[in-house]
Parts: C-alpha cells; sequence; structure tokens
C-alpha cells in the first residue's frame, strides 16, 4: 500500500464523477436515499463509479469522522503476525470489535478485521499503512469505512 497523499481541491475544477460521489454519499448520509441503488440513479452515475471512488473522495471534515473500518488481509501462516496488527491497532486506540480468520491453506491465512477508530490518537491511513508495512502482511485491502 503506497502512502496516501491527500489535497485540498475547490469542487468545482474536479471532474464531474467525482462531485457525483459525493452527491451520492450525501443522499445516503440524509436518507434522502434508501439504497445505493437509489441513491446513483438520483446522481446520475453507476454503481461500479460510486464503488470505485466513494473510499477515496471525502469533504474536508468528513475524511476525519471515519468511526468504524473493516480490513481485509492475506498473512503468512508463522506465529504472531495477527497478534503484531492488533498491537498496533491496540496502540493507536482503537477498539476491536470483530475479527474472523480462516484456516490457513497454503501457508497464507485470510483475517478480516473490523474495528472502532472514534478515540484513536493516530490518522485512520497512517495506521493502515503501519499495518500493511508489518511482517507477514501479504496484503490488505480496505472493505469498508463508515
Amino acid at each position: 500500500m503506497k502512502e496516501p497523499v491527500y489535497y485540498i481541491v475547490n469542487s468545482s475544477v474536479l471532474p464531474d464523477i467525482f462531485n457525483k460521489v459525493m452527491e451520492t454519499k450525501a443522499l445516503l448520509e440524509t436518507g434522502k436515499a434508501k439504497t445505493v441503488n437509489d441513491a446513483v440513479k438520483i446522481a446520475g452515475i453507476s454503481r461500479s463509479a460510486y464503488y470505485k471512488y466513494k473510499d477515496y473522495v471525502f469533504t474536508f471534515y468528513e475524511r476525519n469522522k471515519i468511526k468504524l473500518v473493516t480490513i481485509s488481509l492475506m498473512l503468512e501462516h508463522v506465529p504472531g503476525v495477527l497478534s503484531s496488527i492488533l498491537d498496533a491497532i491496540a496502540r493507536a486506540r482503537g477498539s476491536i470489535l470483530t475479527i474472523n480468520q480462516n484456516i490457513p491453506m497454503n501457508g497464507i491465512a485470510m483475517v478480516s478485521i473490523s474495528f472502532e477508530t472514534g478515540l484513536m490518537d493516530k490518522d485512520v491511513e497512517e495506521l493502515l499503512l503501519e499495518i500493511n508495512h508489518l511482517p507477514g502482511v501479504k496484503q490488505m485491502d480496505i472493505v469498508s469505512r463508515q
């Protein structure tokens, strides 16, 4: 995972898709649309476009309001790998909600972790970058942010 770089940009210079993704998110957040299907129809974009950009386009204040993150990991089946990830989340003051781990196959275990970020004293992206660079982490994907 490459370290993210953030910019503050006036929305008027962005491609229209980004504004429509933000409109879709607002429709869902305010309850004006009950489902993603309804929201994308109103905004005039495809579901795939919404899902492609939804985790990468934020209002200035929204980025810091992430309260729940779910990540999916491919880990080497080596003692202590999962423990080091949990320790990193704990050191950042994240609160683990769920851990799901499959039986390792071919030396790789699939794990998903959901954690709360409301009390964290570390930026979410910073923590995710740290986790991604831990020994034994083969791949990490962000499944959802809320």
